[in-house]
């Protein structure tokens, strides 16, 4: 923990992003007025001139030595309230990253922004009207972002328009969300819904979890119809929705297909089968009985050490024999997850890694570096999970960038998260024309996704302004089992508000 003092007590808001920005440097870090046991010093400036440019400065002081950058940015049209504040904490972030920068010797690629999704500022920007080098040179100059990430972003747009050359007027569909909570154990470093199985099937709560799905998605269902609502895309996520049984999930699926309109108009359906230990024969039948034929088969490490390390109970020689099973059995687009920064790995294992996936060249790959994600097992237990540093992690970024392309994948969606080691990303690849529409159209937030089942989030995209209003199904199966049709009236509510049904 670093304990940063401050020269004054600043508005809430401004404290969690300057935390953020520090967080990029420490590990940990905290941002007090008081001085006791304070590990560094900051002081800020600002003001507003007349011009309506912002100026500020940032002086640090760090074991007698002083650091100090200034920076003005000019706008066109004044600003007041939530807007002229979003100005301050952007020049704010951007004189505290220099200093610490300057005192630290590291370089944040990514500048200023620490938010999940930056391809929407790109995005927001083509469609003020901007070229590409006018959002470079902003992005480098008011962002702080390196030319390389810029031009990743670039790509990243590029081929998303190519993939959904409608996405500025997807709002008008809708796309669906479906989770089946349960997993046969819970990874390490995972905080999605994923209850074992095993257990809870004895307590049967499996059985009556899914009573309750087929209640939802008939009632969601019914709504979607009596609008005539087109979907767009579909994904089975959790949780890994392979968990539960062959004929369990054939019935799943024919609800949703007797409850959704215009069935034959949905560009996408993609069942999330990571887990190799739940692939069977049995279940490739049924997806490919209904049409289903984009699936991931997730390995995130062909070092069985690691997989055991992790809690993942499939070997890696299970991930490999299950993947030739799904392509023998007709799945067509096959999704391969890896994490950089794995518990002891580093690059010799990461090589290792890439080595197998070109012997199997999936349509995807997703390339995830790992987080530590604050309710995960392996942040309450640091201490028992090694990792690679951050010029390691580094490293193991640009193997994967180089492999790809050699490979012939490209970049199609990206997003960031908190806590993430190295300050770097997680970018999905695929083959030309094999990129997944749900994960664009998530990422971008271009569109409303409705989400049915355990866990299920739905975002509320408002076609016209972009407003997004949010609703949370519960996480935990029995709290789901007692709500699920209350989850229900509450969305159709939401959705009757947003398109005036």
């Amino acid at each position: 923990m670093k304990i940063i003092h401050i020269d004054q007590k600043y508005p809430e808001d401004w404290i969690r992003v300057l935390n953020h920005i520090a967080n990029l440097f420490f590990e940990d870090s905290k941002l007090k007025v008081e001085a006791d046991e304070a590990d560094m010093a900051v002081s800020f400036k600002y003001r507003v001139e007349t011009d309506f440019s912002v100026y500020t400065n940032a002086v640090l002081e760090v074991d007698g030595k002083r650091y100090t950058n200034d920076y003005t940015i000019k706008y066109d049209t004044e600003a007041v309230g939530r807007e002229l504040n979003i100005r301050m904490k952007r020049a704010l972030s951007h004189v505290f990253l220099d200093v610490l920068e300057q005192h630290s010797g590291m370089h944040q690629q990514w500048g200023i922004l620490t938010g999940v999704r930056p391809t929407k500022l790109y995005h927001k920007f083509r469609k003020a009207g901007m070229n590409d080098a006018d959002i470079a040179e902003v992005l480098v100059r008011d962002f702080r972002l390196s030319q390389e990430k810029v031009e990743l972003l670039k790509e990243i747009v590029d081929r998303q328009l190519v993939t959904i050359p409608d996405l500025d007027n997807i709002g008008q569909e809708i796309s669906v969300y479906i989770g089946i909570p349960f997993c046969p154990t819970k990874c390490a470093y995972c905080t999605f819904p994923a209850y074992a199985i095993g257990s809870n099937r004895k307590q049967g709560r499996v059985a009556t979890f899914l009573d309750g799905l087929h209640i939802e998605l008939r009632e969601m269902g019914k709504w979607l119809t009596e609008n005539n609502m087109k979907i767009t895309s579909i994904y089975w996520g959790g949780g890994t929705p392979t968990s539960i049984e062959a004929d369990e999930m054939d019935a799943l699926y024919q609800t949703m297909y007797e409850s959704f309109p215009h069935p034959e108009t949905i560009r996408e359906v993609t069942v999330e089968a990571g887990r190799p230990d739940t692939i069977t024969p049995e279940k490739l039948a049924v997806l490919k009985k209904w049409g289903i034929d984009r699936i991931s088969v997730n390995p995130q490490s062909y070092t069985d050490e690691t997989l055991k390390a992790i809690g993942r109970h499939h070997t890696v020689q299970e991930t490999i024999d299950k993947f030739w099973l799904a392509r023998e059995s007709g799945m067509n687009n096959i999704n391969m997850d890896l994490i950089i920064g794995l518990p002891n790995e580093g690059t010799y294992e990461f090589k290792h890694s890439l080595d197998e996936s070109e012997k199997m060249q999936p349509e995807s790959l997703t390339v995830h570096t790992l987080s530590f994600k604050r309710a995960s097992e392996m942040t309450r237990n640091k201490d028992k999970y090694k990792v690679a540093d951050r010029d390691t992690v580094a490293e193991m970024m640009h193997m994967a960038q180089l492999w790809t392309k050699d490979n012939e994948y490209v970049p199609y969606y990206l997003y960031r998260q908190k806590n993430i080691l190295g300050n770097l990303e997680n970018v999905g690849y695929s083959k030309a024309g094999e990129e997944s529409i749900y994960n664009i159209v998530i990422m971008e937030e271009v569109q409303t996704i409705l989400g049915i089942g355990c866990g299920a989030s739905s975002k509320f995209v408002h076609p016209e302004t972009g407003k997004i209003t949010q609703f949370h199904n519960p996480k935990d199966p029995a709290a789901y089992i007692m709500t699920f049709e209350e989850a229900a009236a509450k969305k159709i509510e939401l959705l009757n508000d947003l398109y005036n049904a």
